[in-house]
């Protein structure tokens, strides 16, 4: 085998066993790990899963290409006569069971984790509509709406003339970012307006329907700061391919900051916070 294709297969293991991309990419061939606790266990568990299915495809079809070499016909191998063993059935009725329980515990544990959406530090509220998000941040007096960016919605449509290829990011970027803080505990609750749709984002391990008339949850501790992408994973009509999810996680300071901005934006008429030290205004302040 030359250096080439060694180097090659070397480098596909190494994409199927660890994903080192917060956000999925091209000829990706496993899950991405994610940048939060619950995506890294999801991605632990999936390979766990995954080395146990290669050990019992490695023995099934090991014996299974073994017995036909060695008791092919042409040896004059002669084949058994018995129809039943009950040695044999408990062993593949326990051997199964005993694989399953081993699987059934990480992964219930796992499952616990994703939706243990207790003691929030903040809730922010997600409703899908044709065809876009819309977010409120719960308790805040801000609300956002986020479509897909004006140059890719243009360049999309039929004898614009542009080259999409051209668009940075085509289809995957939104007017309005989802703005949250790191290293905070972060409950959703998601529904929609008109039609099924799914809150999906990869990287945070997340993937909830939203559906009209009910309230799903989901939580997210975002580890690091970034730009995080998502789509509609449920299709809810002709242009459910164009309402991505953009999600900019930021420190906590500057999350304060960006929050005090659109408060300052949406609702300009709102009284300020009195300044430490300055003078309360009255009634006879006016006067």
């Amino acid at each position: 085998m030359n250096t080439k294709m060694t180097a090659a297969i070397a480098a596909i293991f190494s994409f199927a066993s660890t994903s080192a991309w917060a956000n999925p990419h091209r000829w990706q061939l496993n899950m991405t790990e994610g940048v939060t606790e619950v995506s890294r266990a999801v991605q632990t568990l999936h390979m766990q899963i995954f080395y146990i299915c290669v050990v019992i495809g490695a023995l099934v079809f090991g014996a299974m290409f073994y017995s036909m070499y060695k008791f092919r016909k042409s040896k004059g191998a002669v084949a058994a006569t018995w129809s039943h063993s009950t040695v044999a059935e408990i062993i593949w009725t326990v051997v199964p069971i005993v694989i399953l329980v081993v699987m059934c515990i990480p992964a219930t544990r796992v499952l616990y984790q994703m939706y243990d959406t207790s003691k929030p530090e903040m809730t922010v509220a997600v409703t899908g509509y044709q065809w876009l998000w819309e977010y409120e941040y719960q308790g805040e007096n801000v609300k956002i709406s986020s479509r897909l960016d004006r140059e890719a919605d243009q360049t999309r449509r039929l004898n614009s003339g542009r080259d999409p290829y051209a668009v940075k990011d085509y289809l995957l970027n939104v007017d309005n970012r989802l703005i949250l803080p790191i290293n905070t505990k972060i409950r959703f609750v998601i529904t929609a307006d008109d039609v099924i749709h799914a809150w999906w984002v990869p990287a945070f391990s997340i993937k909830q329907d939203a559906i009209p008339g009910f309230i799903n949850e989901a939580w997210t501790r975002i580890d690091e700061v970034g730009v995080y992408r998502g789509q509609c994973a449920e299709l809810c009509g002709k242009d459910h391919g164009f309402m991505p999810i953009v999600v900019e996680a930021v420190t906590k300071a500057e999350f304060q900051t960006r929050l005090a901005q659109m408060r300052a934006e949406q609702n300009p008429l709102d009284p300020q916070p009195v300044l430490a030290g300055a003078p309360a205004l009255t009634a006879s302040s006016f006067e």
